[in-house]
């Protein structure tokens, strides 16, 4: 049982008349002294993790994560007039073919708008409407994807500005105002910031980005570093490593050989923290700290790599702490949305299918800055199937050029279609925040574009 300073005095005041037995005021601030460190510890013992900061942020009434029912069914109509096609639609219900204008498309089985999307689009629309007259702010781009953050400005909703280095200015967010957290999330120090200012906040974070949240937490309270597969200046990972103590992200498997080469071999300290000088915790130490690790990921990096890292980050603890105790030193849990590895799969698909299918090109629509969508054009261009990311039917000249991404990152103009005097055979996918309205305009500009060609011969 433990006794406050006060508690200690009054006792020494009651024993009084046995002044014998009585302690020395010395003897009396010792105990004290003894007493205060005990409780810092006790208290120190029961810090919080960001996490669960984060859940009592979460609990106060001006945090919002259900949306508004009051404004819900003008927002999904709303939402069917932007982002529903007709076209998609009808391909969906051909079994995924449809022929026009000479044109053949075979839409992969899965495709466009995830659930985590659409749910992220509704709550910051709804809250638009459920706040007029109240400005509304929000910490980053709603999601990668043009027509959307477009759609966003017309609503007059005002976006922070980056000032650089990770940095924004939150000067212009005042008391009263909204301010909506995007699906990627945002840092624990913006949430906190936000917290303790008069603010309502909407909170349109991915559930899936949240899994990975959970994971890191769990990675911190097992005394293990994290090791994000992820790019680290990614919103995502932005957020996620903010709720990391220990932290390296690697964004591929070169990287991932790195860190492990490391963990086995050691080597040349200040050349490895050099290359991961932005992508690793303060005062990281890879010689202490690479000794427990756990592996997460940002949802939307290619599974197939993150899983690739994982049994090569297993294979390492074993070899250097043995089969028995690796458990000890490596610890994962699977953090790739389901939605990310659907449509991964049903492009996989199309690529194997593609000779038999007579596909001249795959198109992959969605925004450039998209980790997601960019990933999807990875899977044709490693199997040598031409193909193109574009991310609006802009894209498509009618002078017969594309402008589109290349996996490097550039964008690059380029002749399109090799010969418009013949039939052309496609195949098209979206990524994970792309509208099928998008899906739709790019078709429409394909087909318009041998037509034309078609009447001037």
């Amino acid at each position: 049982m433990k006794f406050s300073t006060s508690s200690v005095l009054a006792i020494a005041a009651l024993a009084g008349s046995a002044a014998a037995f009585a302690p020395s005021a010395h003897h009396l601030n010792r105990i004290a002294s003894s007493l205060s460190m005990s409780t810092e510890v006790a208290e120190e013992s029961k810090k919080k993790t960001k996490k669960e900061k984060r859940l009592e942020f979460m609990k106060t009434e001006s945090f919002h994560r259900k949306g508004f029912k009051d404004v819900r069914e003008g927002v999904e109509k709303s939402m069917q007039e932007q982002f529903k096609s007709q076209l998609v639609d009808e391909l969906t219900s051909n079994d995924f073919v449809l022929e026009r204008d000479g044109v053949k498309v075979f839409l992969a089985k899965d495709f466009g708008f995830c659930w985590g999307v659409e749910r992220s689009i509704a709550l910051a629309y709804e809250a638009v409407e459920h706040f007029p007259g109240k400005t509304v702010h929000i910490t980053n781009e709603l999601i990668h994807n043009p027509e959307v953050n477009d759609k966003l400005h017309d609503m007059d909703v005002q976006f922070i500005e980056k000032l650089g280095e990770g940095k924004k200015d939150f000067s212009k967010v005042k008391d009263g105002d909204v301010v909506i957290l995007p699906a990627f999330g945002a840092s624990f120090e913006e949430m906190e910031f936000m917290n303790n200012k008069n603010v309502d906040i909407v909170d349109t974070t991915c559930p899936w980005v949240s899994k990975v949240w959970n994971t890191v937490d769990q990675h911190q309270r097992k005394g293990l570093t994290s090791v994000i597969h992820g790019k680290y200046a990614h919103e995502e990972t932005v957020a996620t490593i903010s709720f990391c103590e220990d932290y390296i992200c690697v964004k591929d498997m070169k990287e991932a050989e790195m860190v492990v080469d490391y963990i086995l071999n050691g080597g040349d300290k200040e050349a490895f923290l050099k290359h991961f000088e932005k992508a690793v915790s303060k005062n990281f130490d890879p010689d202490t700290m690479l000794d427990k690790v756990g592996l997460a990921n940002q949802t939307t990096m290619y599974k197939k790599e993150t899983r690739a890292i994982g049994q090569m980050m297993q294979k390492a603890m074993i070899k250097k702490f043995g089969p028995v105790d690796a458990k000890d030193h490596y610890w994962e849990f699977d953090t790739i949305c389901d939605a990310t590895q659907e449509r991964q799969d049903a492009i996989h698909e199309l690529v194997e299918k593609a000779d038999d299918l007579g596909l001249d090109f795959i198109l992959v629509v969605g925004g450039w800055d998209s980790s997601n969508t960019a990933h999807l054009l990875e899977i044709p261009q490693k199997a040598g199937v031409r193909s193109f990311h574009i991310n609006k039917s802009d894209c498509i000249g009618a002078d017969n050029t594309i402008t589109h991404r290349t996996m490097s990152g550039e964008i690059v103009t380029e002749k399109f279609i090799d010969d418009l005097g013949k039939d052309i055979v496609l195949g098209v996918t979206s990524g994970a925040s792309t509208p099928d309205k998008a899906v739709q305009d790019s078709l429409s500009s394909i087909f318009l574009l041998k037509k034309l060609n078609a009447g001037e011969n």
